[in-house]
């Protein structure tokens, strides 16, 4: 038996007091009943002694103190999984917003999950091919990672993030692929994009979208994130298919938890931020991996915008402490025109080395990654000295390798929103940018990988 209360004593959006209740525990779902009829949600943040702060999911317009009825349903937020959900677009709740009727559930999932045994964790060792070349080639994504993009405020990272879902898929027989999208605190427009990208390229049929809009309360925004990795959880573990979650923008999700914590009114952390912001992170990040005798997986790529372009603040501070590394992109890049402009340098897959290699990217994989780095790095230093000195300045080699840096920008990192690359694609091309240079400075590739990919010269 349900019970209702009667006793709302206070409400400061998006909280609200409730006394005298009975047996509410922390997380528990609740609903409040309004005079007219109407049900709004809520959820239990704290209880202490018979009372009980709850979180409103909508508005606390209309809510009248004395004549609405609060009741507490005995169970934390819900999502209902099927494979059916494959193809929808809901909303950052789980509920269809699609047009389509309401998902039959094989089962009602907790969001808040439960934590992966770090025992039970199998190592990411798995190649995921993106199409894209600068993630493929030198920044390799696992399966089982969690790889974050670190953008900054008017860069793309939006068609960057429908790219990858729109292309990524795992190289081997047998194996079902899917994309969980989750679009956290984004305009109405951005998700239109999004949407619309995904049915026009088909890529909707594999994929589940969760779209939480800037309009939307703060407590569905917290909770997005929380919904989609429910789903991918069900999908890899459940129903042994291989999931790659993307999460944009993950600055809009802690600034909500910013929100909430300041109308809590607890005490602020690092640039007003909860103390618990990590904690927070992590219990989202860490849901990702592969788990020892299941065959599905969870690979993330969470999309953050920096704000001012400063990788020191604390969103992408703390999420390059619990992730395996970071794509950054640049505003430098940006404004040569370079699509994806992604700073090839600065970025890094600590996990890159186990997924390349013989029998799953190719031989010469990791020789050619790292000769692309050198090369690259040596080019742009020769380029600033050009700049500083005059070409005049350079010898012939280092004239070279600044020729190399800009043919690299232009036909390898640059490559359009609408290139998918394979990985032999990837690494041909780095093949012949490194035969701009002198053979003798290939010093990073063994010589019967040289002799066997690098185009003779004419």
């Amino acid at each position: 038996m349900i019970k209702e209360y009667k006793t709302i004593r206070e409400i400061a959006s998006p909280l609200m007091v409730v006394e005298h209740v009975e047996g509410v525990t922390y997380d528990e779902l609740g609903e409040i009943e309004l005079p007219n009829g109407e049900v709004r949600r809520c959820k239990v943040l704290e209880v202490e002694g018979d009372k009980a702060v709850v979180q409103l999911f909508e508005s606390a317009q209309g809510i009248n103190l004395a004549q609405s009825k609060v009741r507490f349903l005995g169970h934390p937020q819900q999502l209902a999984v099927s494979e059916d959900m494959l193809g929808r677009v809901f909303n950052g709740m789980g509920n269809p917003i699609d047009g389509g009727p309401a998902i039959l559930a094989d089962a009602h999932l907790d969001i808040n999950g439960l934590p992966m045994n770090p025992a039970a964790r199998a190592y990411p060792a798995e190649f995921i091919q993106t199409g894209v070349s600068t993630i493929d080639g030198l920044n390799t994504l696992v399966r089982g990672q969690k790889l974050p993009i670190f953008s900054g405020s008017g860069l793309p990272h939006a068609a960057l993030a429908a790219q990858i879902a729109r292309q990524a898929r795992v190289l081997g027989d047998n194996e079902t692929f899917a994309v969980v999208f989750a679009a956290i605190g984004i305009t109405f427009e951005e998700s239109e994009y999004f949407i619309e990208d995904f049915r026009r390229t088909g890529a909707i049929d594999r994929t589940v979208v969760f779209s939480n809009l800037a309009n939307d309360p703060a407590v569905e925004r917290i909770a997005t994130p929380r919904v989609a990795l429910t789903a991918a959880e069900y999908l890899a573990f459940e129903k042994d298919m291989q999931v790659l979650v993307i999460l944009t923008d993950i600055t809009n999700y802690a600034e909500a938890l910013r929100e909430v914590s300041a109308a809590k009114k607890e005490v602020p952390g690092r640039r007003g931020y909860p103390g618990y912001l990590y904690t927070d992170l992590a219990t989202l990040y860490e849901r990702a991996g592969r788990r020892q005798g299941k065959k599905g997986s969870i690979t993330m790529i969470p999309i953050l915008t920096m704000p001012e372009d400063d990788k020191t603040h604390p969103i992408p501070d703390l999420t390059g402490y619990i992730t395996e590394g970071q794509i950054i992109l640049s505003r430098e890049l940006h404004r040569k025109g370079i699509v994806p402009p992604v700073d090839v340098l600065p970025s890094l897959s600590r996990l890159k080395d186990k997924g390349i290699g013989a029998g799953k990217t190719r031989e010469d994989h990791s020789g050619t990654m790292n000769q692309l780095f050198a090369a690259y790095s040596r080019g742009k230093d020769a380029k600033e000295l050009m700049t500083i000195l005059g070409e005049a300045a350079l010898s012939e080699d280092d004239k070279l390798f600044a020729k190399f840096a800009d043919e690299f920008e232009k036909r390898y990192v640059s490559q359009g929103n609408t290139t998918n690359r394979s990985i032999e694609e990837t690494l041909d091309i780095g093949w012949e940018l490194l035969s701009i240079l002198p053979t003798r400075e290939l010093k990073r590739i063994k010589p019967e990988y040289i002799e066997k990919y690098l185009p003779k010269k004419q």
